[in-house]
């Protein structure tokens, strides 16, 4: 064979493997951000699905136990209880109304969360006249 044939050869194999492994990761890792009311909507097609959902932390709804963490995520007006038992600790910007990302999988009665990741709920403010209200709408960003 001719060097430059071996050369194309190994190179070919070279790029089809690394092709074939970052499409193998990118499916694998790959979940889809869902607001609670698609979620809610899914019914049982959630269940055993990696999901991403979004929402506000319910204010007084934060409980811990051990290192079991509850809470309600809410969006438009809609509430899904989550519950976090992780190793991680929770971010510094886990709070009352704060904006929280969820990455998990929904079980029976609750969304069972493996992370957590939150925007800092001080940079929102109500509008004035206006109470938390669980959506982004309901909150002016300061300067």
């Amino acid at each position: 064979m001719h060097r430059t044939l071996k050369f194309g050869l190994v190179g070919t194999v070279i790029i089809g493997t690394l092709a074939w492994l970052a499409i193998g990761g990118t499916t694998e890792s790959a979940s889809y951000y869902k607001t609670v009311a698609e979620i809610q909507n899914l019914g049982p097609q959630a269940k055993d699905k990696k999901l991403r959902v979004g929402g506000y932390v319910e204010a007084g709804s934060i409980s811990r136990n051990g290192d079991q963490v509850e809470f309600t995520l809410l969006e438009e007006g809609r509430k899904m209880r989550v519950r976090y038992t992780g190793n991680e600790p929770l971010p510094d910007t886990f709070k009352d109304g704060s904006q929280a990302l969820i990455d998990g999988r929904m079980g029976e009665d609750v969304f069972h969360a493996t992370k957590i990741a939150a925007k800092c709920a001080s940079k929102y403010e109500a509008k004035p006249g206006e109470s938390y209200k669980g959506n982004a709408a309901s909150y002016t960003k300061k300067s």
